[in-house]
């Protein structure tokens, strides 16, 4: 074998190493913010109830996922939020057992669609913006902020569309927009900042921390 050759076997085997660590190290991270996701879906952490409606920040880790990881793993971060929203309708939560007894299969959709489209959003914007020369603290703020509005605006949206003729919906109010405005009000304002400050300032810290150990 030439020396170039020995050359050329050493860095691809290093390659290999190299692009072997970093699938183990996304992995380790992938499942670290699921074991939080699922630590915060049952516990005090992850949601504030408010009567009959609950602030959750939840959507901290799915989103802290995607702008660390990419679209595709806050995908499945957000699949991992939408399976303890649906456990949380067989008597956890009073609202989300009342829309299970009402409709299964409506109720299934909306833990699960709403939170795994978190991920895709916020991830998507933010590989968009990181080729513009936007302020990279902007840019996770934006993609994080689009996150939890997704959350919000299509959760309500299905909600509207699968139960707004329902009795118990209309309970809230007696148009659409009342049904809205009691939905989409403070609570939701008060996720919506939250969330977004926190997953903003850890993906800066995370993004740091990983730079520093991959070098």
């Amino acid at each position: 074998m030439h020396l170039k050759d020995k050359g050329d076997s050493k860095e691809y085997m290093m390659n290999n190493t190299n692009i072997e660590k970093s699938r183990t190290l996304r992995l380790t991270q992938l499942a670290v913010l699921s074991a939080i996701v699922l630590l915060m879906a049952f516990t005090p952490l992850g949601y504030l109830r408010v009567g009959p409606l609950s602030i959750t920040f939840l959507t901290v880790p799915v989103v802290l996922g995607a702008l660390l990881l990419g679209p595709w793993e806050g995908a499945v971060l957000g699949a991992v939020f939408g399976a303890t929203s649906f456990a949380q309708c067989f008597g956890m939560d009073a609202f989300g057992t009342a829309l299970l007894t009402i409709n299964p299969f409506y109720a299934f959709i909306l833990c699960f669609v709403p939170r795994i489209l978190i991920g895709i959003f916020s991830g998507l914007l933010l590989k968009k913006l990181a080729k513009t020369n936007m302020n990279q603290t902007l840019a996770y703020t934006m993609s994080a902020l689009t996150g939890v509005l997704t959350n919000t605006v299509f959760f309500v949206g299905f909600l509207i569309i699968f139960y707004g003729h329902t009795d118990f919906l209309r309970s809230f109010g007696d148009s659409t927009l009342a049904i809205i405005g009691v939905l989409v009000s403070a609570n939701a304002v008060i996720e919506a900042v939250v969330s977004t400050i926190i997953a903003t300032a850890l993906v800066r810290v995370l993004k740091v921390a990983l730079r520093k150990m991959t070098v």
